[in-house]
């Protein structure tokens, strides 16, 4: 397959995340969205044991696939990638985004999401250290910085997320590759301004945008903040 994401531009990047929507009418707030203006559409797969907390599989995806006419960010939060990397890809996973703290040899996980033909990206917690990152950036199309623990929606911007998101810009910058840097937790109009000054360009957003009464002016209060 081949991927809708294409390699880092500068341009900011507003993913939703449908762990916050509302999966009764779950295909009518990915239509609103993106009629919006979203520009990519932001999964969240749980396993119950890498975090406390199950959500999304591949049926969730393939499902997505074509018909939300959004490129697929799938963010797995899972102890063991290795194992779900080729149904997600096949399910039609634009990128598969895996943790640097999982159980797996990392390397090869980048490789076998390369191999699948989707693009391949690299998630810290945030008590990781950013630095961690380095030998992975040649294989990297996206790193994901967690402003809050992973695992659960609702929670607030961790104070030191900026120092985080800086240093791995600055990895980013010195490595001359173009590498998307997104965010993760707690992003708000307010919290997106801040990452987006640290370096940041891809913003994920759940409570901020499917929590609010006016979903399109939430999205776009939102890229105007990153908007620096």
């Amino acid at each position: 397959m081949t991927s809708k994401i294409g390699p880092a531009n500068g341009k900011i990047i507003i993913a939703p995340s449908i762990l916050s929507a509302d999966l009764w009418c779950l295909g009518q707030q990915v239509q609103t969205v993106r009629e919006a203006g979203a520009d990519w559409l932001h999964v969240d797969v749980m396993d119950g044991h890498f975090v406390p907390n199950l959500s999304f599989g591949p049926a969730t995806v393939k499902s997505l696939n074509g018909r939300a006419q959004l490129p697929l960010d799938v963010h797995l939060m899972v102890r063991q990638p290795a194992r779900f990397i080729e149904a997600f890809a096949k399910a039609g996973a634009d990128l598969l985004t895996v943790h640097i703290e999982a159980q797996d040899d990392i390397k090869d996980v980048l490789l076998q999401i390369k191999k699948s033909g989707v693009k391949a990206g690299l998630s810290i917690k945030p008590d990781t250290d950013p630095k961690r990152l380095q030998p992975f950036l040649d294989l990297l199309d996206l790193v994901l910085v967690m402003t809050v623990q992973p695992g659960f929606g609702g929670q607030s911007f961790l104070p030191h997320s900026p120092q985080h998101i800086a240093c791995v810009r600055e990895q980013i910058d010195a490595s001359a590759r173009p590498i998307w840097l997104e965010v993760d937790g707690g992003i708000n109009a307010q919290t997106a301004r801040l990452a987006a000054q640290a370096g940041a360009h891809v913003f994920v957003a759940g409570n901020a945008i499917f929590a609010a009464q006016d979903i399109k002016g939430a999205l776009q209060s939102l890229r105007q903040a990153a908007t620096i």
